[in-house]
């Protein structure tokens, strides 16, 4: 192609990328933004890299495009120093260096890279930084592999093989000889252990550790997934034994000290499929309030502090829920079995004890070590159709629970209003549920709304987790805090403006927005088409919460103390303020142990909110390929859905049953369209046509693609 014709295609390029409302995508997914055919991609690519060498956009650990910020800390950094940072590779060869708290990442062309892997430790020489352009520079050492295992498709020759990365950072297949093949057959998916890492001109080299299975199988797909991101599904063979030496019932020594509870009426709500149950309910009523009993399973009892079961729930942080399997954080003789509150068998918890007054307001409360029996196991289902659905078959047969059912409501209501009036953010979305046939393919993919027993779980659990965070906080005692930091008043002042432009009163520009505002905006538009649409938004320009040893509040519940304390089965924070709770309530917290917590609790913070993070991208993962799977059943056939994001590069229209997709802007043939980004909507620059959010259109399934995980539509007149 000719220089202008190239320029003008930078141009469009960077433009795309610098829009406020672009978020960063891979190649492919431009591409398909874009509409460029599969055989004009390598023009885009030379467009691309001609931009990441020029400075002005750069690319993510994911091989995600974005507009590169400004470094002016980095026009003083001297070349000759030698700094450390993570080699990024990239498909074409070169590479990036990621610098701690460096905004801007370092250049390394291909000649430079000195044999580096993606994810490597480096260090690194700056070279002259050309005017305008992004300072570059050599890997000079490497110092540490960050990679052992990669994952990818084996491609066999007579003699040898190759594994094709499905990390396209990894621009290098993986040899593998015949004698490290482990009996992996031609395309099957693969985990390779790596031998060396290349040098010299020799690729890099392998030995297949484990066959995940043949492209197709059943599961094959989301394990591929859950293996991408380091999530490990099975545990070593020491942390079983551990496991497997726990008794399956409670020992007599370990009641010592303990309240008994077992004569307290007490119920589990969970949902049908759910078999680690942390959180059990007791709750009487009198004329002066509530007694509520949050009972949580005492997890810690069994696993011990820096025990092998504790070392690998620290690694894994959470528990993985995918569509077709959990992935759990301790194994299932603990998670299922003893630390389970199961029904009608005697359990070890940690109970929080409340005293409410008539308006919810707290009395009192205590934290308790006790010992409790579940007298029934009830579903979210049953739950609803007791006090919400009347269902007198059901209630009959809980009869001997339906009056505490009605009093959880009564509470829940009261939890519920108390929350609102002091400005908590109910973001009501409805989830995905995705069904899958015995060869986990999709059958049905629908909206599941939260139901009354729901919120009454959330509810209680919420005020537990308020309460425990409180005592612990203005104690000043060592602790893991669940924090919300407010959100950036730049990023939200956009949304809030096109809310003021909808006709929806809101505070004055520039004026920092509280929990409250949000709240009373979501209540003004509760039952409008536009409800789900604004609420993302929102969401979309908060912060993400995390795990913090500083107190410093949860913007979305406006509370000013929260942590999690209702989870430990699943969650290793949870598990581990249970031990800090232990030693406090049994007079353990010496001088030398609060300074034992002081010591590492950084780092649990640190590690629970990266296994978070970890957790939630690949379960969003997931989501997405088996909606693109399910939407390839639907090719060509007409639907109604409503128009749930605009951007400059196209109308996103969500189907009732959650799927979302994309319909280019170029699809819109009937007129040239343009993006009013004040006013989120695309306007025909001759018919006057506009199409905005909220908006009820009808489209066509275009194409569902499995490997980019994306849905296209076409609108239909």
């Amino acid at each position: 192609m000719n220089r202008q014709v190239f320029k003008n295609r930078e141009k469009v390029i960077y433009d795309l990328l610098s829009h406020k409302d672009y978020m960063p995508m891979r190649i492919k997914e431009i591409a398909i933004l874009l509409q460029i055919p599969k055989a004009k991609r390598g023009e885009l690519e030379a467009v691309l890299e001609n931009l990441i060498v020029a400075g002005k956009i750069s690319i993510t650990k994911r091989g995600k495009y974005h507009k590169t910020k400004v470094d002016t800390r980095r026009a003083r950094v001297k070349k000759e120093e030698i700094l450390r940072g993570t080699f990024i590779g990239h498909p074409k060869g070169f590479g990036f260096v990621e610098i701690t708290d460096c905004d801007e990442d370092i250049f390394i062309p291909a000649e430079n890279t000195n044999n580096a892997f993606h994810m490597d430790q480096v260090e690194i020489q700056l070279g002259i930084k050309p005017s305008g352009k992004r300072q570059e520079g050599v890997v000079k050492k490497v110092i540490s592999h960050g990679i052992t295992e990669v994952i990818g498709t084996l491609e066999l020759s007579r003699n040898y093989g190759f594994v094709v990365p499905d990390n396209a950072k990894i621009n290098h297949d993986i040899f593998v000889t015949k004698e490290h093949r482990k009996d992996a057959n031609n395309g099957d998916k693969v985990i390779v252990t790596m031998i060396s890492y290349g040098k010299n001109g020799k690729s890099p080299e392998g030995r297949i550790k484990e066959v995940l299975g043949a492209p197709g199988e059943p599961g094959v797909d989301i394990l591929s997934i859950a293996k991408s991101y380091g999530i490990p599904d099975e545990f070593p063979e020491r942390v079983i034994n551990q496991a497997q030496r726990v008794s399956p019932h409670i020992i007599e020594g370990d009641l010592a000290g303990r309240e008994d509870l077992r004569d307290w009426q007490c119920v589990t709500i969970d949902g049908e499929d759910a078999k680690d149950l942390d959180d059990a309910i007791t709750l009487t009523r009198d004329d002066n309030g509530f007694e509520l009993g949050v009972h949580i399973a005492d997890v810690a009892n069994y696993v011990q502090e820096n025990s092998a079961l504790d070392k690998e729930a620290l690694r894994r942080g959470t528990s993985v829920y995918l569509i077709d399997r959990v992935i759990p954080m301790l194994p299932r003789e603990l998670s299922n079995g003893i630390c389970s509150l199961n029904a009608h068998e005697d359990r070890l918890a940690l109970s929080c004890i409340m005293q409410l007054d008539n308006e919810g307001k707290m009395i009192s409360h205590r934290l308790a070590e006790s010992v409790i029996h579940v007298d029934k196991r009830m579903t979210y289902t049953a739950v609803k159709q007791i006090i919400e659905d009347e269902d007198a078959k059901v209630i009959e047969e809980y009869q001997d629970f339906n009056q505490m059912f009605e009093r959880m409501r009564e509470l829940s209501l009261i939890l519920r209003n108390n929350r609102e009036r002091r400005g908590s953010i109910d973001f009501d979305f409805p989830e995905s549920e995705i069904h899958l046939d015995e060869m986990g393919r999709p059958t049905k993919v629908t909206a599941h709304e939260a139901n009354v027993a729901t919120k009454i779980i959330e509810d209680f659990m919420l005020l537990a987790n308020e309460t425990v965070a409180k005592e612990y906080c203005t104690r000043e005692i060592p602790f893991l805090y669940r924090t919300h930091e407010e959100p950036d008043m730049e990023k939200m002042e956009g949304v809030l403006s096109f809310i003021r432009n909808s006709g929806i009163k809101v505070r004055k520009e520039k004026q920092v927005v509280t929990p409250k505002e949000i709240q009373k905006i979501l209540t003004s538009i509760e039952g409008t088409p536009r409800e789900p649409l604004i609420s993302r938004l929102l969401l979309r320009s908060m912060k993400q919460a995390r795990y913090t040893t500083g107190c410093s509040g949860h913007f979305g519940l406006a509370a000013k103390y929260y942590s999690h304390f209702t989870s430990p089965i699943r969650r290793y924070p949870d598990l581990q303020i249970h031990r800090i709770i232990k030693d406090d309530i049994r007079g353990r917290l010496t001088q030398q142990k609060t300074e034992h917590y002081l010591h590492f609790l950084a780092d649990v913070a640190q590690q629970s909110s990266a296994t978070e993070r970890r957790a939630e991208e690949a379960e969003r993962e997931t989501i997405k390929l088996k909606k693109a799977e399910y939407m390839q059943g639907f090719i060509d056939e007409e639907m109604t859905g409503v128009i749930s994001g605009i951007t400059a590069w196209g109308i996103y229209v969500e189907l009732p049953n959650t799927v979302e997709g994309l319909v280019h802007v170029n699809s819109l043939r009937d007129d040239y369209y343009n993006f009013d980004e004040d006013n989120y909507q695309m306007v025909g620059e001759m018919n006057k046509r506009v199409y905005e959010l909220g908006q009820i259109v009808k489209v066509r399934v275009l194409d569902a693609n499995m490997t980019t995980k994306t849905v296209d539509f076409v609108l239909v007149d």
